[in-house]
């Protein structure tokens, strides 16, 4: 988008709600406030007191006395810090890893949408994530009240003993010695080796629908912002998340729907010969595959991944299936599961990048690909799916290129298939994504009104940068399905903040 008209979008966007004003009055947050070199970020020794006042002030006062905070000198580093530490003391992530637990999902999402946002819209995010919190947090009391134990410290293995001691009760899902095992390895270990160990186990079951997967990647996210001296108890609630199982009998004792695939990719993997790296880019590979994961099953499509490293198919191109075919379910049906379809291989490819071991990157690949039919599923359960190729997007010279990145959000309040096809055209002609991801970006900042919305758009704006260009504009015209759209009802938080601190 030009400087024009962003400025026009802005004007245009904040006239009517005083928005520029009211995030005056708090002063801008630089790029440099926001963004903090991994690992290295130090906080005061009276954190607790902060997320103590997140805790416990009442949710119809929390916005404006965070705003008063802010004024007399709270950071944003502060800030995000003490939200995901309250988070995970005040929020089971029971009966499921979603629902109200997604306070804590999406704190790196709303993080990402601050870095990634103009300067004088990056404060609504992390004020949009705590009004959040509040939320869930009073759900949890409704729930059961459930809070964080203290650590069982008779119960810690010792160093050397604490890594095997958490992968035999990973396997075992065995929660107290996994709480007991975890800790000790945080207190002994750094950041890369406890994800090794979690990188393993986090995406080995399809419960919660992906939110475990999605716990690991952006709890490790949040952490390399904030400082690794913050793990411990992040750490305990992502390995009593990755350990729910619904109240069905124990995983490593039973032979249960969820875990199947999980248990067929684990051999699968360690019978692929070919290397992760290298390879050949193949168009047509990947068509294929996005073809195959459209009625496949689960254990059909990680074969065929399987197949395709074998035939030294570039991991690139199967990764451009893996994305597409994500975007292609919410060209499908729209909602909540094609959504996660997306959300979860986001985490997934993260997951994948950032471990080390190649048997478990290799696992996390063929999982991502049972996953995609088993999403499918879950949403064919639902509700009628369309029969609708992402392949088939197409744009010639005879398409209207006058349109412009506002023309086709407009679309979207009319017909959101008509504004994906439109995107690809618009992208297809020369268009500029970025143009398309800042416009995305603010509209989630006026209209958001779910984490879903945070989630959905942290991933896929920021997805459509890994896949290679014949279907980075396929993926991005796909997300316009989820996308917030400017026809929706700006949020009532924005006039709150506006009343707080304008």
């Amino acid at each position: 988008m030009s400087m024009l008209q962003r400025r026009t979008f802005l004007a245009s966007t904040a006239a009517g709600l005083g928005l520029g004003s009211l995030l005056q009055s708090l002063g801008p947050l630089k790029a440099a406030d926001v963004t903090i070199d991994r690992g290295i970020a130090q906080f005061s020794n009276d954190i607790e007191p902060l997320v103590r006042f997140l805790e416990e002030t009442p949710q119809q006062s929390i916005i404006e006395a965070t705003a008063k905070r802010v004024k007399a000198g709270l950071s944003y580093r502060e800030l995000l810090a003490a939200l995901l530490l309250a988070g995970v003391r005040n929020v089971e992530p029971r009966p499921s890893v979603g629902f109200k637990f997604h306070a804590v999902l999406v704190v790196n999402s709303a993080h990402l949408a601050s870095i990634s946002g103009p300067d004088e819209d990056r404060w609504l995010p992390i004020f949009w994530a705590i009004d959040n919190f509040k939320s869930s947090q009073a759900r949890d009391v409704r729930e059961g009240n459930w809070t964080m134990p203290a650590v069982e410290e008779t119960a810690l293995p010792n160093a050397t003993q604490a890594e095997n001691a958490l992968r035999t009760a990973l396997e075992m899902w065995d929660e107290p010695a996994a709480d007991a095992a975890i800790t000790a390895l945080v207190r002994h270990q750094g950041a890369n080796r406890v994800f090794e160990v979690l990188s393993h186990y986090a995406a080995r079951d399809f419960r919660s629908i992906g939110h475990k997967v999605i716990y690991l990647s952006n709890a490790f996210r949040t952490l390399q912002t904030i400082g690794w001296e913050y793990a411990e108890p992040v750490m305990r609630s992502l390995v009593y998340a990755m350990l729910n199982h619904n109240g069905e009998p124990n995983p490593s004792t039973n032979d249960l729907e969820a875990d199947r695939p999980g248990r067929h990719n684990r051999v699968l993997a360690e019978n692929i010969s070919t290397s992760l790296a290298g390879g050949r880019i193949d168009d047509i590979a990947t068509r294929d595959l996005v073809r195959s994961l459209h009625d496949c099953s689960p254990i059909e499509a990680s074969e065929m991944v399987a197949e395709l490293l074998e035939k030294n198919i570039a991991v690139q191109s199967i990764w451009n299936g893996l994305f597409a075919a994500a975007g292609e379910l919410l060209m499908r049906q729209r909602g909540i599961v094609s959504l996660h379809s997306v959300t979860t291989t986001n985490a997934i490819h993260h997951a994948f990048s950032a471990a080390a071991d190649n048997q478990t990157r290799k696992v996390l690949l063929l999982q991502n690909a049972s996953f995609l039919p088993m999403f499918r599923d879950a949403a064919a359960g639902r509700g009628t799916l369309s029969d609708i190729h992402i392949d088939e997007l197409t744009a010639d010279a005879t398409d209207d290129r006058s349109a412009t990145v506002a023309d086709v959000f407009e679309t979207m309040g009319k017909s959101r298939k008509e504004a994906s096809l439109r995107m690809y055209q618009l992208l297809s002609a020369g268009g500029n994504p970025q143009d398309v991801v800042d416009h995305a970006r603010r509209l989630v900042f006026l209209k958001g009104n779910d984490s879903h919305d945070y989630k959905f758009s942290s991933a896929a704006l920021e997805d459509y940068r890994v896949l290679s260009p014949p279907w980075r504009n396929r993926f991005l015209a796909a997300s316009t399905y989820q996308l917030c759209s400017p026809a929706e009802t700006t949020r009532p938080l924005v006039q709150r903040i506006q009343s707080a601190i304008g």
